[in-house]
């Protein structure tokens, strides 16, 4: 089996084809597109459905795409679907990071989610999964591996943020890592 993974990013790449082992993983740089696809949902499930339907129509592949996003009890769900550019469409992690510590500056409820929404496009059919990992919100940024939010995010069950982790240990525990998971799971299936 062949799918298109809807992204350019070569971390995501990897972690997935890692664990879709019996599936022949191709990138949009594989199928020559490099447009950016416009992420106008009002939802990660929306976000992750506007990338694959994208791709599948316009090549008739089968594909999936994933969209993530940091949910934080204190601000109402926030950052969430705008976790990307929450301080602004040109802000950076550092920016999107500054932003939220100071709107939680004084609250002790520091409870907070990742979530990870992927969309299947198989067969002309559309399947979802969904993967997340429960936490807290750090005072300040802490750790040099990562990205986006992992300096400020302390998964359940751990006393360091994910930028502390190696790459290894975090995507065991990955929200990514468990919506590929069902995925698999899925396709194994099949």
């Amino acid at each position: 089996m062949k799918l298109c993974f809807v992204t350019n990013n070569k971390n995501k790449l990897s972690e997935v084809s890692s664990i879709l082992k019996n599936v022949k993983i191709i990138s949009l740089e594989d199928i020559s597109f490099y447009e950016d696809i416009l992420e106008t949902g009002s939802s990660l499930k929306e976000n992750s459905e506007l990338k694959a339907k994208c791709i599948y129509e316009k090549f008739n592949i089968d594909c999936f795409a994933d969209d993530t996003g940091l949910e934080i009890d204190f601000l109402n769900g926030e950052p969430g679907v705008y976790s990307a550019r929450y301080a602004g469409n040109r802000s950076n992690s550092k920016d999107n990071i500054d932003l939220v510590l100071k709107k939680m500056k004084n609250s002790k409820n520091r409870n907070a989610h990742f979530r990870t929404i992927i969309t299947l496009y198989l067969d002309s059919k559309v399947y979802f999964f969904d993967g997340s990992v429960s936490g807290t919100i750090s005072y300040k940024p802490i750790g040099n591996f990562g990205f986006g939010y992992d300096s400020i995010f302390i998964p359940q069950g751990y006393d360091i943020t994910f930028a502390q982790m190696s790459g290894e240990a975090k995507n065991k525990i990955s929200h990514r890592k468990k919506a590929i998971e069902k995925l698999n799971m899925f396709l194994l299936n099949k």
